[in-house]
């Protein structure tokens, strides 16, 4: 008898797309839950599963608004939201921000897939750097483009070298994306690496794409400068929302900001309007949330300073890896993560997803490991610094003694 259980194919287009921030790993400890073991999830952003609640005024105001948020809105986004991101941006030295400029849409993830549809032909090159955030490389692939990955250097603060990004331009480049502050590394990028990237884009006719969802999270004074603002003659989309400064990631609530020669960009712009016209609208409630959180008072502040939970927790993980024999890390200036490095001459790790993998099987720690991230080599991992300090004490004790016994 024939059997039809492969008859229904992925489409081809996914063969080379990847997103193993959820992939087997979380597959994985998904299973072992079922089985009733409790894990420890330090693999994705995500702040609410760790005490981290939405303002209260943000919950308040989509709770009064949601009779009247029944219906479809413009595709673009309610107007009282979009003039809210605007004026955001306008209070950051974006001065000619205004609500036309602004896009809303469901998280930044919805938004990446879309700014890159609307952009990327067969072939075409986009500027990614490594390690990355993967949406960037999966829905450039996706898109029907080639994702060409820049590298950010471990021994300079994982700031990337703007020489080594114009080397890999070639004819088919259409954009430089910029993730920053980065993820997975926490870097923050410095002005003068930032005004080389624009530069950059200005001398090669390339779009800017700045990936900015973590630009309130930032320690130690470090500043936080928005690409934007270097690039006036320079077409920019910024991507932020709602998610990490507000803690609201189940809501889905982000935007883009379009800035520089516009004028130039009609036809793009265009495009991106119609993918906007074909999904409606972004969830109305989420909107919104947005003139409320960009409206009142900012309460990231207090936990990224001194003594804040996400100031203590970022110092607490730092200094727990750092103590390991063989872990190296670097400080994290801003965002919500740690990406440690093993010495390979004390951790030959082949495989690192199979070493993440039996960290989770044996300690109950779920990490995501550095090639989920497009870097190219086996001995880092990320680990997110959401957990209470003494629940990140533990579990950063769970992976030492891992550790010592893989050494042994």
């Amino acid at each position: 008898m024939q059997n039809f259980a492969d008859d229904f194919l992925q489409s081809p287009k996914l063969a080379e797309v990847r997103y193993d921030v959820r992939g087997p790993i979380a597959q994985e400890a998904a299973r072992l839950e079922a089985e009733g073991h409790r894990i420890t999830r330090l693999n994705i952003g995500n702040p609410a599963p760790f005490g981290f609640e939405a303002p209260e005024q943000i919950l308040q105001h989509m709770i009064k608004t949601l009779s009247t948020a029944q219906g479809y809105t413009d595709s673009q986004g309610i107007y009282s939201a979009r003039t809210a991101v605007a004026q955001y941006y306008q209070a950051r030295g974006m001065r000619n921000a205004s609500p036309e400029d602004v896009y809303l849409g469901n998280g930044v993830s919805e938004l990446i897939s879309m700014v890159l549809t609307a952009l990327i032909g067969p072939g075409d090159e986009i500027l990614i750097p490594a390690p990355d955030y993967p949406l960037w490389t999966g829905a450039t692939k996706l898109a029907g483009g080639k994702a060409v990955h820049y590298m950010c250097d471990e021994d300079n603060n994982w700031w990337p070298d703007p020489a080594e990004i114009e080397a890999k331009i070639t004819d088919k480049t259409r954009a430089l994306v910029v993730i920053n502050p980065n993820n997975p590394t926490g870097a923050v990028y410095p002005r003068h690496i930032l005004e080389a990237m624009a530069e950059i884009c200005r001398k090669h006719d390339l779009m800017l794409l700045a990936d900015e969802i973590y630009e309130n999270i930032t320690f130690d004074g470090v500043e936080m400068v928005n690409a934007a603002t270097l690039s006036d003659d320079v077409l920019t989309i910024t991507f932020s929302g709602l998610s990490k400064t507000w803690r609201v990631a189940g809501f889905r609530s982000g935007w883009i900001y379009v800035s520089g020669p516009k004028h130039r960009a009609k036809n793009y712009l265009e495009g991106l309007s119609l993918l906007m016209n074909m999904r409606m609208c972004a969830n109305v409630p989420a909107q919104h949330a947005i003139q409320a959180a960009l409206g009142g008072y900012q309460s990231i502040e207090e936990l990224i300073l001194p003594q804040g939970r996400l100031y203590e927790q970022r110092n607490t993980a730092h200094r727990l890896l750092s103590e390991i024999e063989g872990v190296t890390v670097t400080k994290a200036d801003g965002a919500l993560y740690l990406f440690p490095r093993l010495d390979p001459e004390i951790y030959p790790i082949e495989d690192d997803e199979k070493f993440v993998i039996e960290l989770l099987r044996q300690k109950k720690i779920l990490v995501s490991h550095g090639r989920a991230f497009n870097w190219p080599d086996t001995q880092h991992f990320r680990l997110v610094a959401l957990p209470s300090v003494e629940d990140l004490e533990e579990a950063i004790g769970e992976i030492a003694d891992f550790l010592a016994e893989y050494r042994s």
